[in-house]
């Protein structure tokens, strides 16, 4: 029987794929967990909500989740390591089954009993003797506020949910409808209008495909260096970056101008923590949050840990990977680095990184060095590495909606062994 009084407590932050995966190797160490979830089920950002702007409680609506989403990637790299997702019919599966998926894994392991639903954290701060975290949350159906102590801090809160808007000039002349991504939920609203998509990743390009189903015409404007080879129906043309906009519509960096009705903006999220207090040590400029040891713990406190930042990576895998690597670290099983090592650490890695040109806002992107990232944190802690399997099929599938958005998602993919994958269509 483990003795409460030196049995470590954990809080996480978030219901979704990074908390769900977080609680459960919280749990396996013998860890008291306690799972803050500000909506009223789990899956964060899989759960569909008709809601946008705020929710019965006044709280922004998480989800950006819209109608008849299929994931981008196959499901055989989206389940966990050890817990796949179980065989269906496609590779590319619904929103809705990631949620059971979800269920059945917080099912399979505990978890539920531990999630704390419609309570929403307003603040961690450090206790006075910097020994702990004091977390302050609302009980939404009560109106309550609750104080806890934890000694631990996972931060699983995701990072698609508060809109980054780009500023144009003309931004406040243009007279049509301007809206983010976040708010699309279907292309009903769209009949008859005439609709620019400005940014082309996967979400963006989705929406200028289903948007052209009922729009007038829609137009995608990007400044990716390869050219989508996606062939679009006819009512759908490419253009350059914006470069303002005007009463009616926009000018292109090319020169030419195109009148809207509608401008949706598919330009990504801000990274945002507003419970943290400062005096947690951390901050974010430009979605660069630091300072932190390998994306995840944090450096002047490393008892808190963000699981999840890192993008253009296999989410679910790297997100228990990050887990267990902060666990390994937390439950005492292997010693941190001395903060001035961690420290030495991460100057070194961000170097090498802005030598390679890379912005504050991709401080944290993976893309073309994600195995070299798995590979460190499995080697670094210790621990299981994600499997090379995983790694392959990831590099063919993740910019597979770029080649052929309509069909893409009528691949079948299985896997073999921990080294192989075929595809059977």
């Amino acid at each position: 029987m483990v003795n409460e009084k030196t049995r470590q407590s954990y809080c996480v932050i978030g219901a979704g794929t990074a908390g769900l995966c977080a609680a459960r190797h919280a749990l396996q160490t013998g860890g008291s967990v306690t799972v803050f979830e500000m909506g009223q089920q789990l899956g964060g950002t899989w759960v569909f909500n008709e809601e946008t702007g705020k929710n019965e409680f006044g709280i922004d609506v998480h989800s950006s989740m819209y109608k008849g989403l299929k994931t981008n990637l196959p499901k055989e790299i989206m389940g966990y390591p050890d817990f796949p997702i179980p065989e269906q019919e496609s590779s590319y599966i619904p929103a809705e089954d990631m949620l059971n998926f979800f269920q059945q894994f917080a099912e399979s392991f505990g978890i539920l009993e531990h999630i704390r639903f419609s309570h929403y954290v307003l603040r961690v701060k450090p206790t006075i003797d910097e020994k702990a975290w004091e977390v302050i949350v609302r009980d939404c159906p009560n109106d309550k506020l609750l104080t806890y102590t934890f000694d631990y801090v996972l931060i699983c809160n995701g990072h698609y949910h508060t809109p980054n808007l780009p500023k144009y000039p003309g931004n406040d002349g243009y007279r049509g409808k301007q809206m983010h991504s976040h708010e699309y939920r279907s292309n009903e609203p769209f009949e008859a209008e005439t609709v620019l998509v400005i940014g082309a990743g996967p979400s963006g390009m989705d929406m200028a495909y289903e948007i052209s189903k009922k729009a007038v015409r829609v137009t995608l404007s990007h400044h990716v260096k390869d050219k989508p080879q996606t062939v679009f129906p006819d009512n759908v043309t490419l253009k350059p970056d914006v470069v303002r906009l005007t009463e009616t519509g926009v000018v292109y960096a090319d020169g030419t101008n195109e009148d809207f009705s509608v401008i949706c903006y598919s330009t990504g999220y801000k990274y945002t923590f507003p419970f943290l207090s400062v005096d947690c040590g951390v901050t974010v400029e430009d979605n660069y949050v630091q300072p932190l040891y390998k994306h995840c713990i944090n450096i002047r406190y490393p008892t808190m840990a963000f699981i999840g930042l890192p993008f253009y990576v296999c989410a679910a895998q790297m997100m228990d990977l990050q887990a267990r690597f902060c666990l390994k670290f937390f439950s005492g099983a292997k010693a941190l680095p001395t903060q001035q090592d961690m420290s030495a650490d991460t100057a070194f890695e961000m170097e090498e990184r802005w030598n390679r040109g890379l912005k504050k806002r991709q401080a944290h992107m993976m893309g073309s060095v994600e195995d070299r990232y798995y590979d460190d944190l499995a080697q670094t802690a210790d621990i299981e590495p994600i499997k090379p399997v995983i790694k392959k099929l990831h590099k063919i599938s993740a910019m597979r909606f770029s080649e052929d958005l309509v069909n893409f998602r009528k691949a079948k993919f299985r896997i073999v062994d921990d080294e192989t994958f075929v595809q059977i269509n």
